[in-house]
């Protein structure tokens, strides 16, 4: 099967005259019971780095409710280690920076460094994927340069990345050079999961969205820009998702890009009809999963039916699904979605 004809493909160009596409974030993860009995034999770097064990998990949630895509199983932070930044994934408390970057001086440790190389596993990974998974699309993806940029900065997780806010404005040329170092290794890495066999990429700004609209353009859209045309002629579709996208759905409308991730907070018809020349994706508040199969039904065929135009959307979650969702109101939900017409 050419996957340029599936639904999910055909989609992302906005030309699905088929059954609606549904993937899940994190649908590779915690609320399965087959998942975590594999993480329950190794930690979660440890898998990470395991090909065998990238093509298992991603395997499973396809398996199980017949999605219409895979996504690789790793992590935005995976390239840090050789970019010259050690990272470790503490069972709690989310992952850490050994040395975070307190002043300009501090970029000067981060370096390229040659990817098939040092990130081998996940991209072995991607070619154990398409062994399992022929004929499944399969999503790559990588985490935005101001993303990556709050972990380096902060050192770790937060609410609300004051530091690296601070750190734009007080280094404005430093954070510059940083972004465009950012912005070169993330296009590169996204180019080899493409040649390794990822049919599509997505990119994942999930902190984005605490910038103002200024410092969105400039360390958003600007580096969006700069890692998409650098993909352009790669010919698969890119896709990007922005959490909290509301304040700034005009300005990813200048992103090169052929989907838009919409997340939970934000009416998904409201963006595609600002989004004119983009399919859209998303974006049902992952907590409904929680609620009774006849109310996760209803809500997904809500949605569904007050979308204009069907061809141009990519049914998901607006967030990662979340730890101990009910495996039978993910059953109901693709099934609702996939059987819509």
């Amino acid at each position: 099967m050419a996957l340029e004809n599936t639904n999910f493909i055909k989609a992302c160009y906005g030309k699905n005259d088929g059954s609606i596409p549904i993937w899940i974030m994190r649908q590779a993860g915690r609320y399965l019971p087959e998942y975590l009995e594999v993480r329950s034999k190794a930690t979660f770097k440890e898998l990470c780095q395991s090909p065998e064990l990238i093509a298992e998990v991603v395997k499973q949630p396809i398996d199980r409710f017949n999605l219409d895509a895979a996504i690789l199983f790793s992590d935005i932070l995976t390239f840090l280690d050789p970019l010259g930044a050690e990272v470790t994934f503490p069972d709690k408390g989310g992952p850490k920076i050994t040395d975070p970057i307190e002043t300009p001086d501090d970029i000067d440790k981060l370096h390229k460094f040659d990817i098939e190389k040092e990130l081998h596993f996940a991209l072995d990974g991607i070619k154990e994927i398409k062994k399992v998974l022929p004929n499944k699309p399969l999503i790559g993806f990588a985490g935005s340069p101001f993303t990556i940029s709050c972990y380096l900065i902060e050192g770790q997780g937060s609410k609300s990345f004051d530091k690296p806010k601070k750190f734009i404005h007080q280094y404005p040329d430093d954070s510059a050079r940083l972004f465009e170092l950012l912005a070169d290794i993330t296009a590169e890495y996204l180019s080899t999961q493409i040649d390794a066999g990822a049919d599509t990429v997505q990119l994942f700004g999930s902190w984005d969205g605490i910038l103002s609209r200024d410092d969105f353009y400039e360390y958003t859209v600007k580096p969006a820009n700069r890692i998409f045309r650098k993909l352009k002629d790669k010919n698969v579709p890119r896709i990007m998702f922005v959490n909290n996208l509301a304040p700034y759905v005009d300005l990813v409308n200048e992103i090169d890009c052929e989907v838009v991730g919409v997340d939970y907070r934000m009416d998904i018809n409201y963006a595609a009809k600002v989004l004119t020349n983009k399919s859209v994706q998303g974006n049902l508040d992952p907590s409904i999963l929680f609620g009774s199969p006849e109310h996760v039904q209803e809500k997904a065929v809500k949605q569904l039916e007050s979308f204009e135009n069907l061809d141009r959307l990519i049914f998901n979650l607006g967030h990662g699904i979340q730890p101990k969702t009910p495996i039978e109101s993910v059953e109901t939900l693709v099934k609702t979605v996939q059987n819509f017409r």
